[in-house]
């Protein structure tokens, strides 16, 4: 990822940026997302990056209760589709608090949803304006 995309991405962002974390999608139902761009890793068409995903209210899942979580997902730039590598699930909001559930088994490829969250971190994740 260029050095100039990643200046304007961090200018252009409406929100605060947490540590490493830059601001990628924030919507109406509470769901703010960032990625790390230090963590933007590619080797030919595949690229490796880190996002965070914070919350306003408490979510649940599999009896499981967070109010933030980091995944690590592979992106395929030509292909357009991704997959999980590892997922985390934290009692606080930005990934603080304690560890309430981690997977790290790798998930089947996926399409990229056309103006989904997974849309616009595909484009950061391959450079795509």
């Amino acid at each position: 990822m260029t050095r100039l995309f990643l200046m304007v991405l961090l200018l252009l962002s409406s929100g605060p940026a947490y540590a490493e974390w830059v601001l990628v999608d924030a919507n109406n139902s509470g769901e703010t997302v960032y990625v790390d761009p230090d963590t933007i890793r590619g080797k030919g068409d595949l690229v490796k990056m880190w996002a965070l995903y914070d919350f306003k209210t408490i979510q649940a899942v599999w009896d499981t209760s967070f109010l933030s979580r980091e995944s690590q997902r592979e992106y395929d730039c030509r292909e357009e589709r991704t997959r999980r590598l590892e997922l985390t699930y934290f009692s606080g909001n930005m990934g603080s608090g304690t560890v309430v559930y981690s997977d790290a088994d790798e998930q089947k490829w996926e399409s990229v949803q056309a103006g989904s969250v997974g849309d616009a971190l595909w484009k950061v994740a391959c450079d795509k304006k």
